[in-house]
């Protein structure tokens, strides 16, 4: 199928999404609530058959995080991604482990690193960082006190941890 078809084919069932202008992949930009259910059918629609969750992450974009997800299809041989504004205050979002039981790292790396927290996922938890580690490294406002400055940056460093809140507590 084609990336035209493709396209026609998901705005059948899910009229109302955005294409990222300009990704190297298709990708469509979908609203919070409709993310599990638009991922359930990418994988159980017969023409689309998603059985590949190739990456799973997250990019600050300074006014809300941007949960990014890219699929493919071995069977069908296309591929696309997914995006999910998350707000920056409260990023929560449905676990989609029950599609792809792979995803599971994944998405506790951006819980990690990011903040995120995905619902009904059956093992919520730190993977990479300490479990008393304060803020997420990956935010652009994270600052922590060992980091070592570039000669042109401007930004402050202080001992102190970055006061953005923590989900686990």
């Amino acid at each position: 199928m084609t990336t035209e078809k493709l396209q026609d084919y998901i705005y059948e069932k899910f009229s109302k999404l955005d294409i990222e202008p300009l990704a190297a992949d298709l990708s469509f930009i979908v609203p919070l609530e409709k993310y599990f259910d638009f991922c359930q059918f990418l994988k159980n629609d017969p023409e689309l058959q998603f059985e590949n969750l190739m990456c799973l992450t997250a990019v600050d974009q300074l006014e809300n995080l941007e949960l990014v997800v890219h699929l493919n299809s071995y069977s069908k041989r296309h591929r696309l991604a997914v995006k999910v504004r998350l707000p920056m205050d409260n990023p929560k979002i449905q676990s989609v482990t029950p599609l792809w039981p792979g995803v599971n790292w994944h998405e506790r790396e951006a819980f990690d690193l990011y903040g995120i927290v995905f619902e009904s996922h059956p093992d919520l938890r730190r993977i990479l960082l300490a479990d008393d580690w304060e803020g997420f490294p990956m935010r652009k406002n994270y600052k922590h006190w060992n980091l070592v400055p570039l000669p042109d940056d401007i930004t402050e460093v202080t001992k102190d941890y970055p006061t953005v809140p923590s989900p686990m507590r």
